[in-house]
């Protein structure tokens, strides 16, 4: 397996986290806008501020790669992760989810993908999560 590390995400890696999200291919890819610099700044903030949500960076050889996190929306608990263009195709994707499991033990925990997202979905299976829906332009996955 891929040798990641996690840890909090810090104010300091917004600027990073800000780039990824940014990156048109990366957008095409989750069907997620991206957000202004100042609206992915005020966003970041309060995820970090939210003692009901869980933010880990992912490291590879040093890098910050990328984010994963999970929180509360209504009543679901929701899933997700993003990574830099410049780290997909090596298994870093799959490492985090798999580290990031065994520090959230929160169950269920949902997460949409992209129909086309067909590496966010193979991430997913690999890590136990089952296909919920498959009728739209995003997938629902449950972990239980």
């Amino acid at each position: 397996m891929t040798k990641i590390a996690l840890r909090p995400v810090t104010p300091a890696d917004l600027p990073i986290l800000f780039a990824q999200q940014n990156d048109p291919e990366s957008n095409a890819m989750a069907e997620y806008p991206p957000k202004d610099r100042g609206e992915f700044m005020r966003h970041w903030d309060g995820l970090l501020q939210n003692k009901n949500v869980t933010t880990q960076a992912i490291l590879y050889k040093g890098k910050l790669a990328g984010h994963v996190l999970c929180w509360k929306d209504k009543y679901e608990q929701k899933f997700g992760y993003w990574l830099g263009r410049e780290f997909w195709g090596r298994g870093i994707a799959s490492a985090a989810v798999a580290e990031f499991l065994k520090q959230v033990s929160i169950r269920p925990l949902f997460a949409y993908v992209a129909h086309h997202n067909i590496g966010s979905k193979r991430v997913l299976e690999k890590n136990g999560f089952t296909l919920l829906d498959d009728s739209g332009k995003l997938t629902l996955w449950k972990l239980s």
